[in-house]
């Protein structure tokens, strides 16, 4: 069968959510001209922009990086990395895929171990948190540290957006969530464009938020990305709730092929409409304990109150303690 864009090549891939057949070619240039697309219709960074991109070491954010070499200036454009610290998970492996693509490009990358940036490996947390019986997710805690400590190293170096590679089944898990939570503030804060409600928050943007995870697979499959073949055990043993709507949401999707798509353009029209009711909420207050950004009413970051909770009073936050791992 040939691609139906170019009527040329042999087709080598079946894009399910609109029933066409594309050669390698017109797929890798489909899927850069919608994240462009996506970009530009939310305004979502600019050529004078200095981007960080927050990489996993992962497909999505080996894509990401792929695919933000080819439209902004490489000069402005770093990689910062968290290792996690997992028992019988080598994500120096995966971070070692995406330092030698951005090598090629000149692009610096940042990796800080957990361990470094708190004390403790994320193995460590989660053993701690077992002895003293928190019940609190693995995924809780990586998410949380992670986020904290990427936005202050983005801030700290003068980049002036952080990107990460959230895909589309990615996004609409986490509105489904909100909306199960009745949660309508941070459902419009999902928008690119939401409200930034405190000065020490680098903006945070998504460029894959509207391609399919399996579309990401193929992208980096076609470019040659080589797949780790193990999975970070805590998403096995300690299944979440966005595990069990991620599964729904794949039923729904392999019956009507389109329908992530379709739900997230309707909540990104609907969520537009109630933008601007946020801009004059107050500055975020800060954490009592590092000075970070906490939600309102609350005189401690969700970082602090985790570590808290495992008795770690007082947690210092080294995120200095970083690798460049400059190009060569």
């Amino acid at each position: 069968m040939k691609c139906v864009v170019c009527g040329l090549r042999d087709a080598v891939v079946m894009q399910k959510h609109t029933g066409r057949a594309l050669c390698r070619e017109c797929f890798i240039s489909d899927v850069i001209s919608r994240v462009e697309k996506e970009i530009m219709r939310f305004r979502m960074f600019s050529d004078s922009d200095r981007l960080m991109i927050a990489a996993s070491g992962g497909k999505d954010s080996y894509v990401l990086l792929d695919i933000i070499l080819r439209l902004h200036d490489p000069s402005k454009i770093g990689v910062v990395t968290i290792v996690e610290g997992i028992e019988g998970y080598n994500r120096l492996e995966d971070v070692e895929k995406v330092r030698k693509l951005a090598n090629v490009n000149g692009v610096d990358v940042l990796v800080l171990n957990l361990k470094n940036y708190v004390g403790y490996s994320l193995t460590e947390l989660v053993n701690l948190g077992f002895s003293k019986n928190v019940k609190i997710s693995p995924c809780t805690f990586c998410g949380v540290l992670r986020r904290k400590a990427i936005n202050e190293i983005a801030r700290d170096l003068g980049f002036t957006k952080v990107l990460t590679a959230h895909n589309l089944d990615d996004e609409v898990q986490t509105i489904i969530m909100n909306i199960l939570r009745g949660d309508l503030f941070r459902l419009v804060q999902i928008l690119p464009n939401g409200p930034i409600l405190s000065k020490f928050f680098v903006r945070k943007v998504k460029p894959l938020r509207k391609i399919y995870e399996e579309e990401v697979a193929i992208y980096a499959h076609l470019i040659g990305y080589e797949f780790q073949t193990t999975d970070c055990p805590y998403l096995r043993h300690f299944p979440s709730l966005r595990a069990k709507i991620r599964e729904y949401l794949y039923k729904i999707e392999k019956e009507k092929p389109g329908t992530l798509l379709n739900l997230i353009e309707r909540i990104d029209s609907l969520s537009s409409m109630y933008v601007n009711h946020y801009v004059n909420y107050p500055e975020l207050p800060r954490c009592v304990m590092c000075g970070e950004p906490t939600a309102y009413g609350r005189n401690y970051c969700m970082a602090c109150e985790l570590l808290t909770a495992l008795g770690i009073s007082n947690p210092s936050y080294n995120r200095n303690n970083y690798l460049r791992l400059a190009p060569s």
